[in-house]
């Protein structure tokens, strides 16, 4: 089972090595993913071998606490880590501020005479040098007592054999607090020996303002670490703060608000305008238009009415409605996305992996790197003072943390970031390895199309309007329950045709229906149908021929014995999938369609997105095969399906990126999910990936090149030849100003936009309601039969109607009765174009 922890006294990526370690020693445990900015650790162990008591209790033997969250579910859940976040910074901010009183005296009175500052004659009395220490000394403990806690975590984790960057810092003031005593003590001799020379020479060896300084810099600098590190989870945040609190309830016939928590599955809600919706359900009662954006990321309200799915933190935007809850707490959308996000940023990417076997040996490495700084130093002979200041320098100057904050900040960011967009990425590991992708295999039904049939094309026959031909099919299609027949219907209702009554209804099978409407007998089905009637079906074939090589389902209807008209009907493509076929390839991604439709379908599919290999025609079980098959061929492999029936595929490939999961996350069978449906935000993921990695890949560079340079420069490796020496108050302010830097990078990822345009922008819909796929991006050629042309006049009057289409240029040959036409026009506009120009489109390939 998978447990989460609070884990209480972490400061830096050698703490969280160290609790990690400490945990994956227990036998019963098979992994542990420590999250070293949100303070938690996720525990997957055998219940049976051991419990969340033994857990604790070797993180506090480790030297760190950790504890079972106070509550469970949901946003109320995770709003605890915000709440300690906000006292975090406000202790730190009231530690700087208070050591900052005393740091500013303490560092005029110790420097003063050096900067040639204005002083009292009575600091440059060499009888009052005692006076002088021990004031120095006084102005230094309130700044020691206030940042205590580098010293009781600092040394309880160097006791249990786990240092940490704390016990850098306890060590290195306290080396030189300590040195400031032993002076302390020099100057009493020298002054009661009457040793002048001692005296002197001790009273300007007082490091108590380097102790001071080390600390305040410190604290300074966590302060404003911890206060970017906020910034990275304000996605979290911001989706905590959608919950709302109550829910008002329809109980016994009256209205009854209740805490959220309260509410049940199958109870009656009442949401008015303008209030959020509380937990997942169905709406029963009521109408309304319902923005879903802070969920998805899509910007245009929902229509929402009686058996429409809502989901919790909407806001209802104009009527109100009711709807009875299906889903609350922990199994809300809501709480859903909360957890994927928390548990993407706890987990390691493989990129990690290298800082954190760093950070694992890092502290003791630099502890023993300084006592050989200075045994070298005074081996050398230059002295104690010289030995202790490049031995200080290194403790303080060595930063775990910027080696440790590289990548989960990154990460973090950019789940965030992802979650913004409508994005829910699983885990780091998925998020790191989504830009390695070089293939990307596509799922037909629901994912590149609309996954449900809708008319295409109406050609009424003579003397038919389109009206009269739309308002017998769907009258005879009503009664039927085949999905070609409900996409008729559903057409007729969208014109706002009215049906007429149908008498002697009779379905055949595998060839369509037959019925009496108003005293005439009428067919509707395939052309075998109507052959076996005996119908004339004229050149209407030629046409039927061409929607079919097309991949549309032509349906014809005939009125007493003869043909009335034909009606295409086809699964379509979904606006944004042209332009998120572009984008793949402007990635230098190659793009597979695989489907389990037949081949002629598919091939048409592809032709008009532009995708150069369609494998039809496969079964749901062998999805997987052709995965493997890809990947032996040394490729990584994305596959993007509905998470359902793809999920042996999804799960075979290296990432699965589930669409039209629409409020059903489907974290088992995918490892990103798409919550918008639209295959354009598969493009998205994958820009969101490379620019994720990009910024680690910084990062790392960054807190690698810092400790490089940093730790020699302060061991005075450079000293015998320049004279360099680092003087702990500019190591310390060097280390702070490290782990803000590559902070601030990381949160450049919140600036990060998808380079394409919104689909709803790029695709518009034509005057008839229908999607204009014009492919803005992706050139195509095409050759289009057209039936109709006799002369020369016939091909200019053709080559005019194509050529005057936007973007579109196009040549007309007589003999061989076609058009090529190269563009970005959409097959109905063309068809159109030819049309209106008095010829007709046999087919288009």
């Amino acid at each position: 089972m998978k447990q989460k922890f609070n884990v209480t006294g972490m400061t830096c990526s050698a703490c969280s090595a160290h609790v990690t370690k400490a945990v994956e020693k227990l036998p019963g445990v098979s992994s542990v993913n420590v999250n070293l900015l949100g303070g938690s650790m996720l525990v997957e162990y055998d219940p049976g071998a051991e419990s969340p008591e033994s857990i604790i209790a070797a993180v506090d033997d480790a030297g760190y606490g950790a504890a079972l969250p106070a509550s469970k579910g949901g946003a109320k859940a995770d709003a605890a880590p915000a709440v300690d976040m906000e006292a975090e910074l406000l202790g730190m901010k009231r530690r700087f501020v208070i050591s900052l009183c005393f740091l500013l005296p303490l560092f005029y009175i110790a420097m003063g005479h050096m900067m040639g500052w204005p002083l009292p004659h009575f600091f440059h009395d060499s009888r009052n040098a005692l006076s002088f220490a021990l004031i120095q000394f006084l102005l230094v403990l309130p700044i020691m007592y206030v940042n205590d806690k580098y010293y009781k975590v600092g040394f309880k984790t160097l006791l249990h054999g786990s240092p940490n960057m704390d016990s850098l810092i306890a060590l290195g003031s306290l080396a030189a607090v300590v040195y400031g005593v032993a002076a302390l003590f020099q100057i009493s001799y020298g002054m009661g020996h009457g040793d002048a020379e001692r005296v002197s020479k001790w009273s300007m060896d007082l490091y108590f303002e380097s102790a001071g300084m080390i600390l305040t810099l410190i604290t300074l600098g966590k302060y404003l670490e911890t206060r970017s590190k906020g910034k990275t989870s304000e996605a979290i945040s911001r989706l905590m703060d959608l919950a709302p609190k109550t829910a008002t309830v329809l109980r016994d016939g009256a209205e009854v608000e209740i805490p959220v928590e309260d509410v049940a599955v199958g109870d009656l809600i009442l949401v008015r305008p303008g209030a959020s919706i509380p937990v997942d359900g169905e709406v029963t009662e009521g109408t309304s238009s319902v923005d879903e954006s802070a969920l998805t990321g899509e910007s245009i309200p929902v229509e929402k009415g009686p058996g429409d799915r809502v989901v919790a933190a909407s806001i209802n935007k104009s009527g109100s409605f009711t709807f009875r809850a299906t889903r609350v707490g922990d199994d809300t959308t809501l709480a859903q996305m909360i957890a994927l996000v928390d548990e993407a940023a706890s987990s390691k990417a493989p990129i990690a992996k290298l800082a954190d076997q760093v950070a694992g040996i890092f502290v003791p490495t630099v502890i023993g790197i300084a006592l050989v700084t200075a045994a070298v130093w005074l081996v050398l002979g230059y002295g104690v003072e010289h030995a202790l200041t490049a031995g200080v320098a290194v403790l303080v100057i060595s930063c775990p943390c910027a080696l440790g904050l590289a990548t989960p900040v990154a990460i973090m960011v950019g789940t965030g970031k992802g979650a913004e967009n409508g994005i829910l990425i699983k885990s780091a590991e998925a998020l790191e390895t989504l830009h390695t992708v070089s293939t990307v295999v596509l799922d037909k039904t629901g994912t590149v199309t609309e996954g449900r049939p809708r008319v295409t094309d109406l050609y009424p026959g003579e003397g038919i309007t389109t009206e009269e031909l739309l308002c017998v099919a769907a009258s005879l299609e009503k009664p039927s329950e085949h999905p070609l027949a409900e996409a008729i219907v559903r057409e007729a209702e969208e014109r706002k045709i009215p049906l007429v009554p149908v008498r002697d209804f009779e379905a055949v099978h595998g060839r369509g229906v037959r019925a009496e409407v108003q005293g005439s007998h009428y067919l509707a089905g395939n052309r075998a149908m109507m052959e076996e009637s005996g119908i004339d079906l004229g050149a209407e074939h030629l046409m039927a021929d061409g929607l079919a090589e097309n991949g549309k389902t032509p349906l014809y209807f005939a009125q007493d014995g003869r043909l009335m008209g034909l009606i295409a009907v086809a699964d379509t493509v979904k606006p944004s999938s042209a332009e998120a076929m572009c984008g793949f390839r402007a990635l230098g991604i190659d793009v597979v369609m695989l489907t389990g439709d037949n081949q002629r379908t598919a091939d048409a599919i592809g032709r008009e997105l532009g995708v150069t290999k369609v494998i039809a025609e496969v079964l749901p079980q062998d999805k997987e095969a052709v995965i493997a098959s890809l990947q032996t061929e040394g490729r990584r492999v994305a596959m993007v399906g509905d998470g359902i029936n793809d999920a042996p595929a999804l799960a075979r490939s290296d990432v699965g990126l589930a669409i039209g999961a629409g409020t059903d996350v489907a974290i088992e069978s995918a490892d990103i999910v798409l919550m918008k449906s639209d295959l354009l935000d598969a493009v998205t993921a994958v820009e969101l990936s490379k620019a994720t990695i990009r910024n680690v890949k910084q990062n790392l560079f960054w807190a690698f090149i810092y400790n490089i340079i940093g730790i020699p420069l302060a061991a005075g490796v450079w000293f015998p030849l320049t004279g360099w020496q680092l003087n702990p108050m500019f190591a310390a302010a060097a280390m702070s100003l490290s782990s803000v830097s590559v902070v601030s990078n990381a949160l450049r990822l919140k600036l990060f936009k998808p380079r394409r345009s919104h689909p709803a922008k790029s695709v518009p819909t034509g005057a008839d309601g229908h999607i204009d796929m014009k492919k803005e991006v992706c050139q195509m050629e095409k050759k289009l039969t057209i039936d109709g042309m006799m002369c020369q006049h016939c091909v200019a009057h053709v080559s005019k109607a194509l050529n005057s289409l936007p973007g579109v240029t196009a040549s007309v040959d007589l003999d061989t009765k076609t058009a090529t036409v190269s563009g970005t026009a959409s097959d109905e506009a063309l068809k159109k174009a030819v049309e209106e120009a008095g010829y007709s489109v046999v087919s288009i390939s």
